[in-house]
């Protein structure tokens, strides 16, 4: 399977730049690249005087959708200015609770989406929303870029993390096309447990699974020396010089991963290089 359509979401003007890395990487896979603009009503009618909830709704749509058109003209330029690959674009409205939805319907039709990392500086609050839609109610891979990280469109060494998972597994099936076209690929299992389906040969049936598939994959296992797994997979990434890490999404609960924390969210937050997640 090929990336045919890719799909990035904007919400803010501060989100354009990462537009170039997604039509780099449509034009790199021949794709067609999906362009949603977002205008957000955050509005909320308890907050309104009596009898004053229709004017402050329609003050508060009309003002998303100027925000959203002013958004889809920018878009439109730079992509005509700058790229020669086929696009669409388009402008929607959506409150906060509905972009779950609106994201999600588009991402379903989607092989691939190329966001920027949600917790990069400057990022409006509604990018984790809308990076969460797209890999839940979307069930779509996302290829999250950390801030001043250009992905490439072909890496050469990928860094897959490997924890049994059946998130890791999805993962790992969605990035084959990108797998099978690397150099090298070394499959992480960090202080993998004994007790565990694979027991005494953690990542063997998976890498011969790749192999069988014309990946050029090798396994390490780690022992776990930092205080959190994250810590551990950006580590690797550095040493073995990994242009991408793919790895599953939101083993936990997205609850859990807010409060607690978790390997996605701290992933997120930390990446050094492109990570590409599914679940």
């Amino acid at each position: 399977m090929a990336y045919k359509t890719i799909l990035t979401v904007l919400s803010h003007p501060s989100q354009v730049p990462q537009l170039d890395d997604a039509a780099a990487l449509a034009a790199a896979h021949d794709a067609h690249l999906d362009i949603l603009c977002l205008g957000i009503d955050h509005s909320q009618a308890g907050y309104f005087f009596p009898g004053g909830t229709s004017y402050g709704w329609q003050e508060a749509i009309d003002s998303a959708l100027t925000d959203a058109n002013a958004l889809d003209r920018k878009v439109r330029d730079r992509i005509a200015a700058s790229h020669d690959l086929r696009w669409s674009c388009e402008a929607a409205v959506t409150q906060s609770l509905g972009i779950a939805s609106l994201v999600g319907l588009r991402a379903r039709f989607s092989d691939l989406a190329i966001l920027a990392s949600p917790y990069a500086k400057g990022q409006p609050g509604d990018a984790e929303l809308i990076t969460e839609a797209a890999l839940f109610e979307g069930a779509c891979p996302v290829l999250v870029l950390p801030q001043g990280c250009e992905p490439v469109a072909a890496p050469r060494r990928i860094l897959v993390a490997w924890n049994q998972s059946a998130e890791a597994l999805a993962a790992i099936r969605r990035a084959l096309p990108l797998l099978r076209a690397a150099e090298m690929v070394e499959v992480t299992c960090i202080d993998p447990r004994s007790s565990g389906p694979e027991r005494s040969d953690p990542g063997g049936a998976l890498t011969q699974m790749l192999t069988r598939h014309g990946v050029h994959a090798q396994i390490a296992v780690l022992a776990r020396t930092a205080p959190r797994i994250s810590d551990e997979i950006n580590r690797r990434a550095i040493e073995v010089d990994a242009d991408m890490v793919v790895m599953g999404a939101y083993g936990h609960s997205r609850l859990r991963e807010a409060i607690l924390g978790g390997a996605t969210r701290n992933m997120l937050e930390q990446a050094r290089v492109p990570v590409f997640l599914a679940r």
